[in-house]
């Protein structure tokens, strides 16, 4: 297993197994997203040309894609997730925003989330940032959806240092269902000081 940066060709040639990669897990409680592919390659071609763009990619020996992480400054990108991040006084210049993390579920528990966290921390390190942060769905305890066996990654982020926000929120769309309509969901902030 090995992680590899894309950018340029190398991302263009991987967008089609990424954007099945990201649908795939998203699907999945918590965020339970019915995705295209191609609003998915959009985002993420669009998502490459954010300043201090970075894509980093899970691959098997065989050179199978089972996961990826992004993150860019929350600047050029992201205007929904800024906006609460300003109205909290958070300073957006020194802030390095986590787009995604996503892994399929067999190749969970070996340590990859750590090193996606390690490589974009390191990223973000490496470009002066201050901070970086992400946002997480919030689901109610209750939920229909929720699977009996479903653990949030909530002690995870802690150990990692980060610290939940809840008193920062963003409101995102995406569908539940495909061909349904976009619905509002709450996302809170988490925080690590770099």
């Amino acid at each position: 297993m090995s992680l590899r940066p894309l950018s340029g060709d190398e991302l263009e040639d991987a967008l089609p197994a990424l954007a099945r990669l990201r649908i795939q897990v998203f699907e999945a409680f918590p965020y339970l997203y019915a995705g295209t592919i191609d609003y998915e390659q959009d985002y993420l071609r669009k998502f490459s040309t954010a300043r201090d763009a970075f894509i980093v990619t899970a691959e098997t020996e065989a050179g199978e894609i089972v996961g990826c992480a992004t993150g860019s400054a929350i600047t050029d990108h992201h205007s929904e997730f800024a906006e609460p991040l300003v109205q909290a006084g958070i300073d957006l210049p020194s802030t390095f925003y986590f787009g995604e993390s996503v892994l399929l579920p067999e190749w969970r528990g070996h340590g990859l989330g750590h090193k996606f966290f390690d490589a974009r921390e390191q990223h973000a390190r490496k470009r002066g940032y201050a901070r970086s942060c992400f946002c997480a769905v919030m689901r109610p305890a209750d939920h229909p959806k929720r699977p009996a066996d479903y653990s949030p990654l909530d002690t995870f982020w802690n150990k990692r240092g980060y610290t939940k926000r809840p008193d920062i929120s963003a409101n995102f769309e995406w569908p539940e269902q495909h061909g349904g309509p976009s619905l509002p969901h709450t996302m809170h902030y988490w925080f690590h000081d770099l």
